[in-house]
């Protein structure tokens, strides 16, 4: 990939990665730092990749990024903080709230695939080949995840 061509996929992409970090760290500041980390991560390799492979290779990436992050924020929570947002009340049933909170509670695998395929509209091999799953396995956690949320979303609408 040559340097314009890196340039142009980090004016289509950038956005795109952008949401789909944030969707599950829920950190503005964090999501750019995660951004900015795949795109330097993609410059340092930037001569093996080939164009139409780029925005497959930046959203692999972006993923491998934030898994990394994810862990690195696990560890260094402490339990007060995890007692605090537990604990938080839930007053305003908003539907986008509803959704991210029960989107929260699933599996980070089946939680990835999910925003991969809903909310960035990528299909089954394209999700697969971005977090080192087969098919078969993607469309697996994609059940399974909506089954959840299913769950879930039918749970809330008998407590509002």
């Amino acid at each position: 990939m040559t340097t314009q061509e890196y340039n142009k996929s980090v004016d289509l992409y950038a956005d795109s990665i952008y949401r789909f970090v944030l969707k599950h760290v829920k950190n503005a500041m964090l999501s750019q730092d995660v951004v900015q980390e795949t795109f330097a991560k993609v410059w340092e390799k930037h001569k093996e990749i080939a164009e139409d492979k780029a925005k497959s290779y930046l959203f692999t990436t972006a993923y491998h990024t934030l898994i990394d992050v994810i862990k690195k924020e696990n560890r260094s929570a402490t339990l007060d903080e995890k007692i605090t947002m537990a604990t938080q009340p839930k007053e305003n049933f908003d539907l986008q709230e509803v959704l991210t909170v029960a989107l929260d509670r699933l599996p980070e695998i089946q939680k990835s695939v999910i925003l991969l395929r809903d909310y960035e509209g990528y299909a089954y091999d394209e999700i697969a080949e971005i977090t080192g799953l087969n098919e078969s396995q993607v469309k697996v956690y994609i059940f399974r995840g909506r089954q959840t949320l299913k769950a879930y979303l039918k749970n809330v609408e008998l407590v509002a």
